[in-house]
């Protein structure tokens, strides 16, 4: 029987985490981003993890190599830098990075990726009409110039249930997507943590 995205994705952070470990990855802040780079997350600055550090890869350009779920082929490779974060359990999260051309574009790029999100939950149910979907708006933040937070619950017959928690927001002509994602229902997502996670990313676009 096929799994979901969240249950592949377990299965392959158990390996990545492996690696991180051995190589000596720490929780404490990852290599600083390459001058003229937008700021990103680092591991304190997620929602604390109950039983785990977080762990973080460098700055990276691009998009990752494995969108996160929800978003896929909804940003811009060109003019993006990413950063990807786990723990030692199945928690994982992401943040993309997209400084577009202009002003409009960024807010149209935005507007996309929130949409996406919104459209999750019933994109998945028409693609696995076997499952379940649904969704949550957590509401706007008055970050810089506008950032939104939304969950978004998957359950899949004889799989573990996901919840996923995703922020979206803009400051000028560089917007950003934050993803969190573990096993689980939306009683033990950390929204109000998220939020302010979020936040963070929003602020620390600014770059001189």
């Amino acid at each position: 029987m096929p799994m979901s995205p969240h249950t592949l994705r377990t299965a392959a952070l158990g390996a990545l985490t492996a690696a991180a470990l051995i190589a000596g990855s720490t929780a404490a802040t990852a290599a600083p981003a390459a001058s003229g780079t937008p700021g990103h997350l680092v591991p304190k600055e997620l929602p604390p993890h109950p039983s785990s550090d977080w762990y973080a890869s460098d700055v990276t350009p691009g998009l990752p190599e494995d969108a996160p779920f929800c978003v896929e082929n909804t940003l811009p490779s060109a003019g993006a830098t990413h950063r990807t974060f786990w723990t030692e359990y199945d928690t994982t999260a992401s943040q993309i990075v997209v400084k577009a051309a202009t002003v409009d574009a960024a807010r149209k790029l935005a507007a996309a990726a929130g949409k996406k999100v919104r459209n999750c939950a019933a994109d998945w149910r028409r693609d696995h009409p076997e499952a379940s979907a649904s969704w949550r708006d957590y509401g706007t933040l008055p970050a810089e110039d506008g950032a939104h937070v939304y969950g978004v619950h998957t359950s899949y017959p004889d799989s573990e249930p996901g919840i996923h928690l995703y922020g979206v927001g803009r400051d000028g002509r560089t917007v950003t997507v934050v993803a969190w994602g573990e096993m689980g229902g939306y009683e033990q997502a950390p929204v109000d943590a998220f939020r302010r996670t979020t936040t963070t990313a929003v602020v620390k676009l600014y770059h001189p």
